[in-house]
Protein backbone atom coordinates (compact mmCIF):
# COMPACT_ATOMS: atom_id res chain seq x y z
CA UNK A 1 0.00 0.00 0.00
CA UNK A 2 1.26 3.45 -0.93
CA UNK A 3 0.24 6.86 0.35
CA UNK A 4 -0.63 8.97 -2.67
CA UNK A 5 -1.32 12.69 -2.90
CA UNK A 6 -3.22 14.08 -5.87
CA UNK A 7 -2.86 17.79 -6.60
CA UNK A 8 -5.52 18.71 -9.15
CA UNK A 9 -7.95 21.60 -9.43
CA UNK A 10 -10.38 19.30 -11.31
CA UNK A 11 -12.12 17.71 -8.33
CA UNK A 12 -14.01 15.19 -10.48
CA UNK A 13 -10.79 13.82 -12.01
CA UNK A 14 -9.14 13.80 -8.58
CA UNK A 15 -12.07 11.92 -7.06
CA UNK A 16 -12.14 9.32 -9.84
CA UNK A 17 -8.38 8.77 -9.57
CA UNK A 18 -8.59 8.64 -5.78
CA UNK A 19 -11.37 6.02 -5.88
CA UNK A 20 -9.42 3.88 -8.38
CA UNK A 21 -6.30 4.03 -6.20
CA UNK A 22 -8.21 3.31 -2.98
CA UNK A 23 -9.90 0.33 -4.68
CA UNK A 24 -6.40 -0.95 -5.47
CA UNK A 25 -5.47 -0.77 -1.78
CA UNK A 26 -3.69 2.58 -1.58
CA UNK A 27 -4.31 5.44 0.84
CA UNK A 28 -5.16 8.51 -1.19
CA UNK A 29 -6.22 12.10 -0.78
CA UNK A 30 -6.20 15.26 -2.83
CA UNK A 31 -5.74 18.99 -2.72
CA UNK A 32 -6.91 21.49 -5.33
CA UNK A 33 -3.98 23.90 -5.62
CA UNK A 34 -0.23 23.94 -5.86
CA UNK A 35 -0.02 26.04 -2.72
CA UNK A 36 -2.08 23.53 -0.73
CA UNK A 37 0.05 20.67 -2.07
CA UNK A 38 3.27 22.48 -1.05
CA UNK A 39 1.90 23.03 2.47
CA UNK A 40 0.74 19.41 2.72
CA UNK A 41 4.14 18.09 1.61
CA UNK A 42 5.77 19.84 4.57
CA UNK A 43 3.27 18.24 6.92
CA UNK A 44 3.34 14.71 5.53
CA UNK A 45 5.31 13.21 2.67
CA UNK A 46 3.40 10.78 0.45
CA UNK A 47 5.02 7.87 -1.37
CA UNK A 48 3.87 9.18 -4.76
CA UNK A 49 2.31 12.39 -6.01
CA UNK A 50 -0.02 12.82 -8.99
CA UNK A 51 0.34 16.43 -10.10
CA UNK A 52 -1.82 18.38 -12.52
CA UNK A 53 0.31 20.47 -14.84
CA UNK A 54 -2.13 23.38 -15.12
CA UNK A 55 -3.63 24.79 -11.92
CA UNK A 56 -4.55 28.34 -10.97
CA UNK A 57 -1.94 30.04 -8.82
CA UNK A 58 1.14 27.84 -8.58
CA UNK A 59 1.26 25.59 -11.62
CA UNK A 60 2.19 21.94 -11.41
CA UNK A 61 5.49 22.61 -13.18
CA UNK A 62 6.37 25.35 -10.71
CA UNK A 63 5.54 23.04 -7.81
CA UNK A 64 7.56 20.22 -9.36
CA UNK A 65 10.59 22.50 -9.67
CA UNK A 66 10.21 23.54 -6.01
CA UNK A 67 10.03 19.88 -5.00
CA UNK A 68 13.19 19.03 -6.94
CA UNK A 69 15.05 21.94 -5.29
CA UNK A 70 13.91 20.98 -1.78
CA UNK A 71 16.43 19.24 0.50
CA UNK A 72 13.70 17.07 2.01
CA UNK A 73 11.41 16.46 -0.99
CA UNK A 74 13.86 16.25 -3.91
CA UNK A 75 13.35 12.50 -4.42
CA UNK A 76 9.54 12.39 -4.14
CA UNK A 77 8.18 10.37 -7.09
CA UNK A 78 5.91 12.62 -9.15
CA UNK A 79 3.64 11.64 -12.02
CA UNK A 80 2.24 14.49 -14.09
CA UNK A 81 -1.50 14.01 -14.36
CA UNK A 82 -2.87 16.42 -16.93
CA UNK A 83 -5.06 17.25 -19.89
CA UNK A 84 -2.09 18.66 -21.79
CA UNK A 85 -1.48 16.29 -24.68
CA UNK A 86 1.41 17.72 -26.67
CA UNK A 87 4.82 16.09 -26.80
CA UNK A 88 6.53 19.38 -25.80
CA UNK A 89 4.39 19.50 -22.64
CA UNK A 90 5.39 15.96 -21.72
CA UNK A 91 9.06 16.68 -22.43
CA UNK A 92 8.89 19.80 -20.27
CA UNK A 93 7.41 17.82 -17.38
CA UNK A 94 9.98 15.04 -17.65
CA UNK A 95 12.80 17.60 -17.90
CA UNK A 96 11.47 19.31 -14.76
CA UNK A 97 11.71 15.99 -12.90
CA UNK A 98 8.48 14.03 -13.37
CA UNK A 99 8.96 10.26 -13.45
CA UNK A 100 5.91 9.67 -15.65
CA UNK A 101 3.16 11.50 -17.53
CA UNK A 102 -0.49 10.43 -17.55
CA UNK A 103 -2.98 12.17 -19.81
CA UNK A 104 -6.57 12.75 -18.76
CA UNK A 105 -9.00 11.22 -19.36
CA UNK A 106 -7.21 8.18 -18.02
CA UNK A 107 -7.81 4.47 -17.69
CA UNK A 108 -7.98 3.46 -13.99
CA UNK A 109 -6.19 0.16 -14.67
CA UNK A 110 -3.36 1.96 -16.43
CA UNK A 111 -3.12 4.48 -13.57
CA UNK A 112 -2.82 1.68 -11.02
CA UNK A 113 -0.25 -0.16 -13.15
CA UNK A 114 1.91 2.93 -13.50
CA UNK A 115 1.71 3.70 -9.78
CA UNK A 116 2.64 0.08 -9.03
CA UNK A 117 5.54 0.19 -11.49
CA UNK A 118 6.88 3.43 -9.98
CA UNK A 119 6.67 2.03 -6.45
CA UNK A 120 8.47 -1.16 -7.52
CA UNK A 121 11.27 0.81 -9.17
CA UNK A 122 11.73 2.81 -6.01
CA UNK A 123 11.32 -0.13 -3.63
CA UNK A 124 15.00 -0.78 -3.02
CA UNK A 125 15.74 2.83 -2.04
CA UNK A 126 15.25 4.40 1.35
CA UNK A 127 12.28 6.72 1.34
CA UNK A 128 12.75 10.48 1.57
CA UNK A 129 16.34 10.64 2.69
CA UNK A 130 17.31 14.27 3.15
CA UNK A 131 19.75 15.59 0.57
CA UNK A 132 22.65 16.16 2.98
CA UNK A 133 22.49 12.56 4.22
CA UNK A 134 22.19 11.23 0.68
CA UNK A 135 25.20 13.24 -0.50
CA UNK A 136 27.26 12.23 2.53
CA UNK A 137 26.47 8.54 2.06
CA UNK A 138 27.09 8.71 -1.69
CA UNK A 139 30.49 10.29 -1.19
CA UNK A 140 31.58 7.86 1.54
CA UNK A 141 31.74 10.67 4.09
CA UNK A 142 32.92 9.30 7.44
CA UNK A 143 30.32 11.44 9.23
CA UNK A 144 27.49 9.60 7.53
CA UNK A 145 25.61 7.36 9.98
CA UNK A 146 25.66 4.44 7.52
CA UNK A 147 29.28 4.74 6.40
CA UNK A 148 30.49 2.40 9.17
CA UNK A 149 27.94 -0.19 8.12
CA UNK A 150 29.14 -0.02 4.50
CA UNK A 151 32.79 -0.34 5.53
CA UNK A 152 32.03 -3.34 7.74
CA UNK A 153 30.23 -5.22 4.98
Amino acid sequence: MAHILIADDDEIAAQIASEALIDAGHACGWVTSGEDAWAFLHHRQPDVMLLDQIMPGMSGLTLLRKIRLSETLYDLPVIMFTTKTGAPDEEQAIFAGAQDYIRKPFDPHSLNYRIHRLIQKRGWRHRHKDLQTHLAESSGDERSPNSAVRRAV
